[in-house]
């Protein structure tokens, strides 16, 4: 996954390649706008980065073996709990 500044330079590129016809002046500040439109929308959204979206997937893997261990020792004490059958 491309970092945000990478991101934000690519469109930017590409945008201004749209414009190619043009002198380099104005494509330049369109470019400069677009850039800022786009990192203002990226501001806005509630987004996390690469490291702490795998360091909570890690939380995740751990709760969830951690569930599944105990369901399987409730599972094991309830079957000890029965009575057995005649």
């Amino acid at each position: 996954m491309l970092p945000p500044k990478a991101i934000l330079d690519t469109l930017a590129s590409h945008a201004s390649r749209l414009f190619s016809d043009e002198s380099a002046a104005p494509r330049a500040e369109l470019e400069a706008q677009f850039k800022a439109l786009l990192q203002s929308a990226f501001g806005k959204l509630d987004l996390v980065g690469r490291e702490e979206f795998d360091s909570q997937m890690a939380v995740l893997a751990r709760t969830r073996a951690r569930l599944e261990a105990l369901e399987a020792k409730l599972a094991e004490l309830e079957a000890q709990q029965k009575p057995p059958a005649e």
